[in-house]
């Protein structure tokens, strides 16, 4: 059976896995709808909130970012991860016991504020829509590889699948998709990772495989790697290359940004008891374990096949000739996502640190003009790396079904965090209070349906700034969102004009920061603003200031609060009733 054929069974058979369930689990009721009817088992929420999660970040970029970059990359892991430790001890039982459908519903009730609502609903949406451009286009590419169409092909089939299990079965139906694209995430990812530390180590677990020894050369698999991008004069794999403030910043912005991201929160709102919210948390930290544990071991061997592919006799022996490069190499190059160019005419692919002094010497010795791989996505590391191993055609097909898994399952999250604003926050309870459930159902999947088409367009379409959407959403739900959820549950004194203009400040700033400092703004034409850590604000990267944001978001709220009127004594009481223990293991569903 050839390739194709094999994709198509997989990723169809997965497509047609989740649009059975949606029609399974339809939802028939704004309860269901927003919240599967508060009925989802702790372990059956942790599998979904780990499926909604684990994106085509995670699943497609998350390795490569690992392989390219090395050790400096981990902030990834440690911020992800640590998020959820925040959400299962400071959020997630007092935001589940408070009884909302939605974030802004949570923050416009606490604040007793409509502009309080106004003002997360705007958070929210810009938060969810930058982050679904990236779901959107992480299944354009696995679409444009493995289903052989381009990508704005494969954008629209993603949608239409999308759009039927989601608008269909709200949370509920997303809930239980999730569960199954969790299941065929997991797989794909780990069984080529475990044929990969085979081959390479002959441990069958990739988590002990990356710290055992490389069978070919004798040496433990991290040393000989970087001996290689040494060799090739690029910086070793194991050594930390980037600041400390940098990476502590960074790593804190993730953890804050996962633990206000709405689309992960409204997750606990679907667990019948306060006490399940944070078993969900407990039993999605194992889930995505599974994953996160594996994926420096897939970003290390990928990156050392990569190089031994190229490199076949030896890090500094000549180097693979272009006629002769293999199939993997090929297939890709058909995407645009992989590209090689001849710039001394011998015939040969040369990649190496041109910047390297070093190295210099040794390229001018043999007449090299350049590294001749000029363009390799980092996405396709994941997706690639069955094909790089030469392992069988249905390890690639699984992949492929993966890949889109992983992707489609955050942007139904995402997707749902939008329509609920738009239906739940701002017409039912901001300008149409009167609607009746039947209504709101209704303008629930219209908003939905909206939401696709609008996706699907900025997919196709992605802004200039794409590239960084992912940091983007993190620093602004570190800076908006999670200092007000804090802050609301935590303080009985934060008022609604201090939660706004805390909101605001944190919100505004770190916005000005990513787009002044990622090159989007420009003065007098010249670069002054360019991104190097030369004119960053005290030397902090753009992608770390949602930490410095949510500061800023906290100062401004306790500055503002005390020179306002005081909280009513309504809400104090409300505060404390989040926060006690009686009741604690009950469903409350209303406060």
């Amino acid at each position: 059976m050839d390739q194709f054929t094999l994709n198509l069974i997989f990723v169809g058979g997965s497509f047609l896995l989740y649009i059975a369930i949606a029609i399974w689990a339809k939802a028939s009721s704004t309860s269901e709808f927003y919240a599967a009817g508060r009925s989802v088992h702790p372990v059956t929420n942790g599998m979904a909130i780990a499926a909604d999660w684990m994106s085509a970040a995670s699943f497609i970029s998350m390795a490569g970012l690992i392989a390219f970059v090395g050790y400096g990359n981990s902030a990834y892991l440690m911020g992800w991860t640590g998020g959820y430790v925040l959400l299962a001890m400071l959020l997630a039982p007092y935001l589940r016991k408070f009884g909302r459908f939605t974030v802004p519903d949570f923050i416009g009730d606490r604040y007793y504020s409509r502009v309080a609502r106004l003002v997360a609903v705007a958070s929210l949406l810009m938060i969810s829509i930058t982050y679904v451009i990236g779901q959107m286009t992480g299944a354009g590419v696995a679409f444009s590889r493995f289903l052989e169409v381009d990508t704005n092909t494969g954008l629209l089939i993603a949608s239409a699948v999308v759009f039927v299990y989601a608008v269909l079965g709200g949370m509920k139906g997303i809930t239980y998709t999730q569960v199954a694209q969790y299941i065929v995430l997991i797989i794909a990812y780990t069984i080529p990772a475990v044929f990969i530390s085979l081959q390479l180590t002959g441990n069958p677990i990739p988590q002990l495989g990356l710290f055992s020894t490389h069978t070919e050369s004798g040496m433990p698999l991290l040393a000989r790697l970087d001996q290689i991008l040494v060799d090739l004069g690029f910086n070793d794999y194991t050594g930390l290359h980037d600041s400390t403030l940098n990476m502590t910043l960074f790593t804190l912005s993730l953890m804050v940004g996962t633990a206000g991201l709405p689309h992960v929160i409204i997750r606990f709102f679907t667990v019948p008891k306060v006490s399940d919210a944070r078993k969900s948390a407990g039993w999605a930290l194992v889930f995505i374990a599974l994953l996160y544990t594996v994926a420096p071991a897939v970003g290390a061997m990928a990156r050392l096949n990569i190089l031994t592919t190229i490199y076949p006799e030896g890090t500094r022996a000549e180097s693979l000739t272009y006629d002769a490069r293999p199939d993997w190499m090929h297939n890709w190059e058909q995407t645009g996502l992989l590209k090689f160019e001849d710039k001394n005419g011998d015939g040969m692919i040369q990649s190496y640190n041109e910047a390297s002094t070093e190295f210099a010497a040794i390229a001018a010795e043999r007449g090299w003009q350049g590294n001749e791989m000029v363009t390799f996505n980092q996405d396709i590391l994941v997706l690639a790396n069955p094909e790089i191993a030469g392992l069988p055609g249905w390890v690639i097909a699984l992949i492929a079904a993966g890949g889109l898994a992983a992707a489609l399952s955050t942007a139904a999250g995402l997707l749902l965090a939008i329509s609920s604003a738009v239906s739940h926050d701002l017409i039912k309870r901001t300008f149409k209070p009167n609607i009746t459930e039947k209504g709101e159902l209704l303008a629930a999947r219209i908003s939905m349906a909206a939401a696709i088409v609008v996706a699907t367009w900025l997919g196709m379409n992605p802004p200039g700034f794409a590239a960084q959407t992912v940091a983007f959403a993190f620093g602004l739900a570190a800076s908006s969102l999670f200092p007000a959820i804090m802050m609301g549950i935590f303080s009985t004194r934060m008022n609604s004009t201090g939660a706004i203009a805390g909101m605001l400040a944190g919100l505004v700033s770190t916005s000005v920061y990513l787009f002044t400092y990622k090159g989007w703004f420009f003065i007098a034409g010249t670069n002054m603003l360019a991104d190097t850590p030369d004119n960053w604000l005290f030397g902090i990267s753009p992608l770390a200031f949602g930490a410095v944001g949510a500061v800023i978001n906290f100062i401004v709220a306790y500055v503002v609060m005390k020179m306002t009127a005081p909280v009513p004594e309504n809400i104090r009481h409300l505060v404390e009733d989040i926060r006690v223990p009686r009741g604690a293991g009950a469903a409350t569903g209303h406060h």
